[in-house]
Parts: C-alpha cells; structure tokens; sequence
C-alpha cells in the first residue's frame, strides 16, 4: 500500500476480467474450506453492473469445475421500496438472473432485504430482523461492494453514520439520475429503498470493493486517499482491518500513484509524463504554461526536472507547442500541407472514415462537428450504429407513437391497418407497467423511433442516410442493461461491417468505459476485430461519452469549434428528443469546457473543442 496517499489497500489490475477472477478464486476458496469443514459459508452480495463478471466466473466454476453453493448462505446489501419481485429492476430478479437460478444454492439461504410494509413500524422490524439474520449466521464472511459516483456504498448515501444499521433510505439524486435509463425516467426510480448499514458491512470478515471504467475513478480516488467522511460513505472502509479496493486501471486513473507518480517516487519521465506535470504545475499555480519559472516547478514537486540539464524555458516551450500541434482543424489530415506535427496525416485524401457508436445517438453527442468537418472535407464517413439503442427511448414515446398510428386507422385517411397486438400494449405503457418495456414489439418500435431521431439529427450536421449503417447487435436487442451477453454473432457482424468498409480511419468510444456497459462491450468487439481483420492504420482515435472527459494531458487531437459549429451541433442534438439520456446538454458543456482548459494553459481561446486519445492498434492485443 502508498502508505503516504492511500489510506486503504488497493490492487489494480490491467483489466476487469483479470481482476474479477482473483476476487471469484477467493470466494471458492472460502466456500471449499468451509465445506472441507463441515460448516457454511456466508457471503454478502451487491448488485449493479460492477459485480456480474464475478458471478459469471462463480456460475463458470460451479458448472466446469464442480464448485458448490450447497453450504453458502446469501445477504444482499440493498433493494428498492414497493417494487415486486418480480419487478425487472428488483434485486431479488436481479440476484436470481445473475447467479441463483445457475447454481445450488437453497433458496431459503438467499436474503435480500424486504423492503416492503405498510408502516414505518413494519419496516423497521423487518429492518432489525435482518440483521437478527446476519447475526445468527454467523455474520459475514466475504462482502462484495461497489461504490456509486455520490461514494455510497449500499444505499448508504451521503451523510450516513457509520453507526448506521439496516434501515429505510431516502435515495440521493445522483443516485436516482444513475438508475433513470433503468426505469424509463428520473421519475419512475423509487425515491426509498432498504440497504445494509455502514456498521453492518464493516462487521464483515474481508470486504472486496470493486470498481471499473473511468467514470468511477474521481470517487475512488476520494474514498482511498482524503479522511473519511460521511459525505462519501465508501470511506469509512479505511477503519476496517481487512478490507481491500480491486480496480481496474481506468478506475485507478485518479489515484496520485497513478496521476501523479512524481510525488510518490522518482519516475521515467515520457513526453506525455512530462506534459501531464507541466500542465498540473500550471493549474496548480493558476499560471499559464509560458508564464511558469523554475521555482513553480520546484514548489510543484517537479525540481528533477530542471535538474537534468533543462531550465524551465525550454519546458515551458516544448509543453505549449506538444499541445499547440494536437490542435487541427482537420481531422483527417490536410491534403497539400507540411502535417509533420499534426495528429493526423494527409497520408491519402479522402479517407474512409469510420465511426463506430454504441448506441446510435453516441457518436452524434460525442463528436458531431468533427463529423461534419470529415464532411465538409471531402471524406468517405460511415457511422456505424451498433445496436438499437431502444432501451435508452421513453416508454412514452412508444406510446405516443401507437396512438398516432391508431389515429391515422381510424380516421381511413389511409388504406392500412396497424398490427392489433401494438394496440394491446398501450395499457401496460400508460400505466407504467416495466414488463412493457421490455416486450418485443415494443422494443422494435423504439428502436425505429430512434433511428429515424439519429437519421434527422445526422442530416443537420450534412451526413445522409445512404452514409449510416444500423448493425443491430444481438447482446443489446436480446439483453438490457445489466443483462448483455455477447454472442458469436455479435461478433461476426462487427467483423464483417469492418471488413467490408476496410477504412483508414477509426473513431470509437469506450476504451475506459464500465466493460458491461453498451459503451464497454462494443469497444471490445470493434477491437477484436481489429486484431482479427487489421485495419490499413496504425492507430484509431477514441472520444469519451458516457465516461468522465479527457483532461488536456490525455488528449491527442483537438477539433477546435466555432460558435457557428456549435450552434450546429447544438440544433443537430435538438433532434434527439426521445432518448431518457442528460449527455446532450452535458456534452455541449463539456466541448465548452475542454476550450477553457486549453485556454487556461494558454493556448488559444476556442468557443468549444472536440478531443480525441490515439490508440495505438498494437495496444489492442
């Protein structure tokens, strides 16, 4: 442990999986030596995205290796108020989804919180009877955790005592916001739920807290490294004896070992260490990187950097023109000019242009004014939509659009009639009833509903219909969120549509996202195929959606805006009205942001940028 920083264990690992197979290996251990015994095994189980890849590999060992949950015992953390069991997005469906119904465990050693009752009085001595349950058990062995972007662990949100036991909670807004794509709409997420207290879970024997992708590396980074604080519940873990962070290399990307290396030991300093340092000195000073003196660097914990011979001038130079060249308007090379310094080479004129976006809004949101400059410039640019993205649109607008076609057959305007079993869903719909949602014909028509969005929103920025393609993977149309599997078809499409369009140019989104998230598994598979059918490049630009933004010293390329473009951008996402999705006017903050940034280093003053890592294609494999 960086005893310095890090007030925790903590282990990073290169990816998820390798991570989730050392944390699965540790829970058949237990559950062996407990059987070798002759006694019980108790586990506490968490839900979300994060912990799935470790029930995949405990249902993996139970089916090939013969590992059995006859002698384990179940308590989950948390479940939502007044949803049935039977909900989609109960927890109980969850845990049986996930895990229960593929192994043999007695269903009668499986707790989850019953986060029913009448009255405050009922729940509350369902609440202690819970923890009567933990306690006649034997309590905890192993307690597996995730941490939520307000640092709650359970639904223990911020401001929870770390004296506080199973109990009802109001859910945080952040919290809520987070689970709005889950349930058709920030107002359909239950506003209670029951979770497990912070005592509770700090009685466990050994607590495993598991975090992947980008987005939770700030938190993680807030609960390991700053005192603890009821403001980020994940921190009380810090006063537990044994308790451990597993991250992955994205979700570790915050912590000052990893952020920061110079101020936890001398390092190997790379161009990009370099200009990282420089421009943390110049933020932390408030000063621009030109305006940096040799006594900034030292006071910065950079003084081995001047003491190699270099002075401050010369950094100070050679940082601002590494970030002058990743600026260009043009994405795809400029044909005719000196590109030595630029991010990308003219090396052919026109490209084929590929965009790959996870959901078929993605691309549009991340990176729509660099689409219609790879346009404008003459390019050969094809977005590839890889699944439906039907789960992100509101049930309403499925309903919204029966009616009108009902409206249309009625009125005999028109010789046609629509299908009697679309008519049968506007019930459930208007009552809000889950299981509607996840109906077959439903999830068509939304699908249809955005693609015709994506197609309108594609056109304002110049790109026509004949110039996008709509794959429709399996995992997605077939799964929901939480829920994906990847098939082998999911994988031949993506191997075909690359294969059939061969392009020199690459831009995909993903490489640090959550790897169960749509974002995630489609990185994955563009990437496998690109090792399986190699592109005519040597590298491929990634854009940040869902995850935390790139910070100036990750960025590569950077389409610089004008207000014209933006105002473009802006009226091209107008469009996309019927996605529950918040990333439309997030995103046109953040081009906004990422301008102020550069600014800030002083660089020059844009109305908004468009950023962009380079990928090597050697560092897929």
């Amino acid at each position: 442990m960086h005893d310095r920083y890090e007030k925790i264990p903590v282990q990073v690992y290169p990816e998820a999986g390798e991570a989730t197979r050392r944390v699965a290996a540790e829970i058949a251990d237990l559950i062996q030596s407990r059987e070798d015994e002759g006694r019980g095994a108790v586990l506490g189980l968490a839900t979300g995205s994060t912990p799935i890849p470790v029930y995949r590999e405990l249902i993996r060992l139970h089916r090939e290796e013969g590992l059995s949950f006859a002698n384990v015992t179940t308590f989950n953390l948390d479940e939502y108020s007044g949803l049935d069991a039977n909900h989609p997005e109960s927890y109980t469906r969850f845990m049986q989804e996930q895990l229960f119904d593929h192994v043999d465990i007695e269903a009668s050693c499986t707790n989850i919180p019953n986060a029913t009752g009448s009255s405050a009085e009922e729940k509350e001595r369902r609440c202690a009877e819970y923890e009567q349950k933990i306690c006649e058990a034997g309590g905890i062995d192993i307690q597996l955790l995730g941490i939520g972007r307000s640092g709650h662990i359970g639904f223990n949100e911020p401001g929870s005592p770390v004296t506080s036991t199973t109990r009802v909670v109001t859910l945080d807004r952040i919290t809520r916001l987070d689970a709005s794509a889950d349930f058709q709409g920030f107002h359909n997420v239950p506003r209670t739920a029951v979770t497990m207290g912070v005592s509770t879970i700090l009685k466990a024997e050994k607590v495993f807290l598991l975090a992947w992708g980008k987005g939770k590396a700030d938190v993680v980074r807030i609960a390991v490294e700053e005192q603890e604080s009821e403001a980020v519940t994940a921190s009380f873990l810090q006063r537990h004896d044994n308790a451990e962070f597993v991250l992955d290399e994205a979700a570790a990307g915050d912590l000052t070992r990893i952020r920061y290396p110079w101020l936890v030991d001398s390092i190997v300093w790379t161009p990009r260490m370099q200009r990282q340092a420089i421009s943390w000195a110049s933020g932390k000073t408030e000063k621009p990187i030109l305006k940096l003196v040799d006594d900034d660097y030292n006071e910065s914990g950079l003084g081995e950097l001047i003491a190699e011979g270099e002075n401050s001038y010369s950094l100070n130079i050679a940082t601002f023109n590494d970030y002058q060249n990743t600026v260009t308007g043009w994405p795809g090379g400029k044909p005719g000019a000196n590109d030595e310094t630029r991010p990308e080479k003219s090396d052919s004129h026109p490209k084929r242009a590929v965009i790959f976006s996870a959901e078929p809004q993605d691309a549009l949101v991340s990176m729509g004014a660099t689409i219609n400059r790879l346009k404008e410039q003459g390019h050969l640019v094809t977005l590839v939509a890889l699944t439906s993205g039907d789960l992100r649109v509101r049930d309403q607008e499925a309903l919204k659009l029966i009616r009108c076609l009902q409206t249309v057959e009625q009125s005999k305007s028109l010789d046609w009639q629509i299908p009697p079993r679309l008519g049968d869903h506007v019930g459930s719909l208007a009552d809000g009833d889950a299981e509607a949602a996840l109906n077959p014909d439903v999830r068509h028509l939304k699908s249809i509903i955005l693609r015709a969005e994506v197609v309108d929103s594609a056109a304002a920025l110049g790109i026509s219909e004949s110039s996008l393609k709509f794959l429709g993977l399996p995992f997605y149309d077939l799964g929901r969120f939480r829920q994906f599997h990847v098939t082998e078809d999911d994988h031949e499409q993506v191997a075909s549509v690359l294969e059939e369009l061969n392009p020199n140019l690459v831009f995909l989104a993903g490489s640090v996202a959550d790897p169960m998230s749509p974002q995630g598994i489609a990185f994955q598979l563009v990437a496998k195929a690109i090792i399986s059918f190699p592109i005519t490049t040597d590298h491929i630009w990634t854009y940040r959606h869902r995850e935390e933004m790139l910070k100036p010293h990750e960025i590569d390329m950077a389409i610089p805006i004008s207000p014209v473009q933006h105002e473009l951008k802006a009226n091209a996402l107008q469009r996309l009205r019927a996605v529950v999705d918040l990333r439309n006017e997030e995103a046109l903050k953040e081009d906004r942001a990422v301008a102020g940034a550069y600014d800030e280093l002083g660089l020059a003053e844009y109305e908004a940028m468009e950023v962009f890592h380079r990928l090597e294609v050697a560092e897929l494999w």
